[in-house]
């Protein structure tokens, strides 16, 4: 019997899986004053509708899967189910879920469709709610060019013809409420495309949960359920994290801090049990987390994202993740996490031509894809990109209690011609290099979280002399908390490598970095970049035998932890790690056991957290002249360097001298501001940290001007040492 309501072009639209409002079809609808109800149910013998305890039979539309009902004297219904046989004897009774209206409120829709909504995951993604009573699944997402788009999942035997979504033109989005379906679920998006035979099946971009890979599909979670225990921490993280506070990272990995049995991940609870009380231990102020979002290849160590809304199944759920960063805000810690706006993996499931369009991405090879890793870059001038970025940054910020973002790549995205030869790149509008959408697009993220979250930081890995990235938005900067210092990481490692006798020649190279220690907010980091690839771990990168090899190292941190800037050190550097780092495996904790020079390192590290917590004077200021004076940056020929770190509010001074030979300096005279005794906070050639104890008591000062200063003391300076002093008591 030919269908009584439908011409056979709408029949065959919603047949084959291209008609875009399925709404407008299936469902229930007033036609000539009679309901009409119809459903698409792929594989069914027979359909039934249900209204109370009645059963009615629908009518198959020959040929097809698309069954139909008339009721000539009832109007639209509250509510009714679907009663389907299977060919093989099975029933399956649900609600109908094109009677539940999917639309968008008018605000959200207005917001997205100008691209300036910041909280997007509150309406994309799957969100399980209750709709006319019933609980379900919303679900929508934006791919304004498709054809067609499916939720997909083992609910619907991932069949793609059984849950169209309605598409909303006004703002490219697709949407869909699915009666039945609840948290732990697991879906994807199959899309049709307007290319002849080209469909495919993606995971939401806006997932807040997603399978351990191989497998990638996302999977809904209420991730608004966790009972929060932080409120302590969030009242006072903006002193937390103030310029003029300390900030010591402990960066790590947490697939490879360490393993259970040698090869099992820890999970998020593991990570509460063991982790936390390390660094703590260890005296670091924050952690910062390579990226956590999830990522299907474990070589790239999470900078090729796919779930942006998904803390990586690996270790645990998101609430086990929330738990751990609540565990670590209750002990005092603060959380920072890598986040990843540069760019995103070729991955097929992923966000790469998404809805048969180039639709993340810039089309053109030359913008839209970064030769360094093989992966696309992001549309920064697309309104729609933008606002999916900053509303990820603003919901790790809001959702999981993140105190800031660490942002990959910085440079990568400020110049059109990064990593480019002549002719592979497009120039700005002015003819120049510099990606002026991408600037736009940083200054706003910014601004909107520094309006919205005032006590969290952003951190830019910016590797290039690109001017004001710490400086306001207002004065022509980008916005940034903190700059990753790569010049002085660069510098400073490159004069470290040299033996002890050339140290005389590369003076310069560390007193360089005074020169614009003050131009940003700079952190120095030692970091994970710098234990990979042949580029050896950070003690094997020392000269020397095994002796002057732990020296060396100590020294290091010791220059580290007293020059200006706040401080990072990734995982493993803390205690003298041999081997390079690998995602692959565990940091190699067995040498603590092995070799008490290791543990030594770790106690020389924990003194230096301790004095950059306690003394004013190394952490207060550092951003001016105001927090540091030379002392003597000439004595190259004995490669020794002498500085003071000064506290502009207490008045209160370290005096650092580094000894870079490991050739002990007797009667080495400092020129010191104050007369009286000055005592030793901390020698790095200690006995207690491995060294070879040539340590200095309390010293008078002497009536002797010397280096500009009033006074002077005499010490004997350790072999590849860095002293600390501070003035303990008056002259009397």
């Amino acid at each position: 019997m030919d269908n009584p309501t439908l011409d056979r072009g709408t029949i065959e639209a919603i047949v084959r899986g291209y008609h875009a409002t399925p709404f407008h079809v299936l469902g229930p609808h007033m036609v000539g004053g009679h309901l009409v109800i119809r459903a698409l149910e792929p594989d069914a013998q027979a359909v039934e509708v249900g209204f109370a305890q009645s059963f009615s039979p629908m009518t198959r539309v020959p040929g097809t899967a698309l069954f139909e009902a008339v009721f000539p004297d009832r109007d639209q219904p509250d509510s009714y189910v679907l009663r389907v046989t299977y060919a093989d004897g099975n029933v399956l009774l649900h609600e109908d879920t094109y009677a539940f209206p999917p639309a968008l409120t008018d605000l959200d829709t207005y917001l997205m469709g100008e691209g300036t909504h910041l909280h997007i995951y509150e309406q994309l993604g799957a969100h399980a709610i209750e709709m006319n009573g019933v609980k379900g699944v919303r679900f929508a997402v934006w791919a304004p060019n498709a054809q067609r788009v499916s939720v997909v999942g083992n609910f619907n035997n991932w069949d793609g013809r059984r849950h169209p979504m309605q598409f909303q033109h006004e703002i490219g989005v697709w949407a869909l409420f699915i009666p039945g379906l609840g948290e732990g679920e697991v879906y994807k998006y199959e899309i049709k495309t307007h290319y002849q035979d080209y469909m495919v099946t993606k995971a939401d971009p806006v997932g807040f949960a997603a399978e351990l890979r191989p497998n990638n599909a996302s999977i809904v979670w209420d991730i608004d359920k966790y009972a929060w225990g932080d409120k302590d921490w969030l009242a006072q993280r903006e002193e937390r994290n103030a310029p003029d506070k300390p900030i010591s990272i402990y960066e790590l990995h947490l697939g490879s801090w360490r393993r259970r049995d040698g090869w099992q991940w820890l999970t998020y609870q593991d990570l509460i049990d063991d982790l936390i009380p390390y660094v703590k231990d260890m005296g670091f102020t924050h952690i910062e987390l390579l990226p956590v979002s999830e990522h299907p290849f474990d070589g790239s160590w999470g900078y090729q994202v796919t779930g942006f809304f998904a803390p990586s199944s690996r270790y645990g759920s998101p609430d086990d993740f929330m738990a751990f960063i609540d565990a670590c805000h209750q002990a005092d810690l603060g959380v920072l996490i890598d986040w990843v706006p540069a760019h995103f993996p070729t991955d097929e499931h992923g966000l790469g031509f998404f809805d048969g369009t180039h639709l993340y991405e810039h089309s053109d090879p030359r913008q839209g894809t970064q030769p360094d890793w093989g992966t696309y870059v992001f549309n920064y001038g697309r309104n729609e990109v933008a606002q999916f970025l900053i509303s990820n940054a603003i919901f790790w910020l809001k959702k999981y209690h993140i105190d800031g973002l660490r942002v990959d790549a910085v440079a990568s995205m400020l110049y059109l011609d990064f990593s480019r030869k002549p002719g592979e790149w497009v120039a700005n509008r002015f003819g120049g290099r510099e990606n002026l959408e991408a600037i736009g697009f940083i200054r706003r993220f910014n601004d909107e979280l520094h309006q919205l979250f005032p006590a969290a930081i952003t951190i830019a890995e910016e590797s290039t002399s690109f001017p004001g990235v710490t400086r306001a938005t207002t004065e022509g900067g980008l916005g940034f908390d903190y700059k990753w210092n790569m010049g002085w990481m660069h510098d400073t490692l490159q004069f470290f490598k040299n033996e002890p006798i050339y140290r005389s020649f590369h003076h310069g190279t560390l007193t360089f970095s005074l020169l614009y220690a003050f131009s940003e907010k700079f952190l120095l980091p030692f970091s994970h970049d710098e234990v990979v690839h042949l580029k050896k771990s950070m003690l094997d990168k020392m000269p020397g035998d095994v002796w002057q090899k732990f020296a060396n190292l100590r020294l290091l941190y010791g220059y580290q932890w007293s020059h200006p800037g706040k401080k990072l050190l990734f995982m493993g550097g803390e205690f003298g790690q041999w081997r390079e780092w690998s995602e692959a495996r565990s940091l190699d904790w067995h040498l603590l056991g092995e070799d008490p020079r290791h543990g030594q390192l770790q106690a020389c590290l924990r003194r230096l957290n301790e004095l950059y917590q306690h003394e004013a004077a190394l952490h207060e200021e550092e951003y001016s002249w105001e927090g540091f004076q030379w002392i003597d940056l000439h004595d190259y020929e004995r490669s020794i360097l002498s500085y003071a770190r000064l506290s502009p509010n207490t008045g209160e001074s370290i005096q650092v001298i580094l000894n870079f030979t490991p050739i002990v300096r007797h009667d080495y005279r400092l020129g010191v501001p104050k007369p009286g005794t000055y005592e030793e906070i901390f020698n790095s050639d200690s006995v207690e940290f491995g060294g070879s104890n040539v340590i200095n008591t309390p010293r008078p000062t002497l009536n002797t001007p010397w280096h500009g200063q009033p006074n002077s003391i005499e010490l004997t300076l350790p072999p590849l040492g860095a002293v600390f002093l501070k003035h303990v008591a008056d002259e009397q």
